[in-house]
């Protein structure tokens, strides 16, 4: 009960007012027992409205542990999902990572297959006048190193014709050229052909076959007319003592000779040492051979004309196969000539250009 609602109540009626001064008397202490019952009803309200926050409090905050606790409940849980996720992708990506090295590997076989069957589909596709370019030229080249080394350019010129009738076969305008410096080249070889060696080589063979018959200047041998050696006719109707005399007169100048020598080393040989200037003189002209094939054109020639002098020194130069042998001498120093090797540029060029497709 309110202190408004004490301080307003009605005044009582007269028969009350008769009362009031013992009434009056009670008012204090009633007073103070209802504000003490009325304070103690605000404590209890208050203290139930505590108690209601209170227990609305307690409620929220234990709403919140609750929902705190399902959050991490729920945050663990993810965690261990986003593990069991990141071990799942590391496995994949360890797998991916096998997978691609292994798909690279096989991508660079499958490259190394690709430029192989490139190769051999161009080489399988390779036209016709590419392959008898190819040939001739490999051919060419065997035979100019053939005619390098030997120095007989016969070999040389068959290849080049081959290839030129190859070619002519083949009709194609475009392998002309290659057709035109050929043809040049072996001209060129022809009008150059008596530098061939081979001629030469056979007949420093022939002289050195021939030098054991030659006679050497102190050679005793019968001669022909207006020898001194002849013996003199016997007239048949000489006396006894008159052909006796002519004999014997013979037997004298048989045993004796008389003559004039220019050459004293040469008159003066033994028979060993005839045998070793024959054969020295075959060493020359084979190292004069060996010289040629070489072409060390210098030593060659040296060679010969050391021969040729040995050969007017020390042999009789009346004789025929003397004078045979020198002949044969002289035509092999002219035969034997200082040349370049054999050169085909314009057909390697020409080769060069139709290998090149221009």
């Amino acid at each position: 009960m309110s202190d408004a609602s004490v301080l307003i109540e009605p005044v009582p009626d007269p028969a009350v007012r008769a009362a009031a001064p013992s009434a009056a008397m009670a008012g204090p202490a009633a007073a103070a027992a209802l504000l003490s019952r009325l304070l103690i009803g605000v404590l209890a309200v208050v203290a139930l409205v505590a108690l209601v926050i209170s227990i609305a409090l307690w409620q929220k905050v234990s709403g919140m542990q609750e929902q705190l606790a399902r959050q991490s409940a729920d945050a663990l849980a993810q965690s261990l999902e986003a593990r069991t996720l990141a071990r799942q992708a590391q496995e994949v990506v360890r797998n991916t990572d096998a997978r691609l090295a292994l798909a690279e590997t096989r991508v660079n076989e499958v490259a190394l297959q690709r430029s192989q069957l490139e190769e051999l589909m161009q080489s399988l596709s390779r036209s016709r006048d590419e392959n008898l370019v190819v040939d001739i030229e490999a051919s060419v080249r065997t035979a100019l190193q053939q005619a390098q080394v030997t120095g007989n350019v016969q070999p040389l010129l068959a290849t080049l014709k081959a290839g030129e009738q190859r070619i002519a076969r083949a009709s194609q305008p475009r392998l002309a050229p290659l057709q035109r410096a050929m043809l040049h080249d072996a001209d060129r070889l022809r009008a150059s052909a008596s530098a061939d060696v081979g001629e030469a080589l056979q007949k420093i063979d022939e002289l050195i076959r021939s030098l054991d018959d030659l006679p050497v200047v102190n050679a005793v041998a019968m001669r022909g007319s207006g020898n001194a050696l002849q013996a003199e006719p016997v007239p048949p109707g000489a006396p006894w003592w008159e052909r006796f005399l002519m004999r014997v007169r013979g037997e004298a100048r048989s045993l004796l000779r008389v003559g004039r020598i220019d050459r004293p080393e040469a008159v003066l040989l033994t028979p060993d040492q005839t045998f070793f200037l024959r054969e020295n003189l075959k060493l020359k002209l084979l190292n004069a051979r060996l010289s040629i094939l070489s072409r060390q054109v210098e030593t060659a020639r040296g060679e010969l004309a050391s021969v040729s002098a040995s050969l007017n020194r020390y042999f009789d130069p009346a004789s025929r196969r003397v004078q045979a042998a020198a002949t044969l001498l002289q035509q092999i120093q002219a035969q034997v000539k200082s040349t370049e090797p054999p050169r085909i540029d314009e057909t390697l060029a020409a080769l060069a250009t139709a290998a090149a497709g221009r």
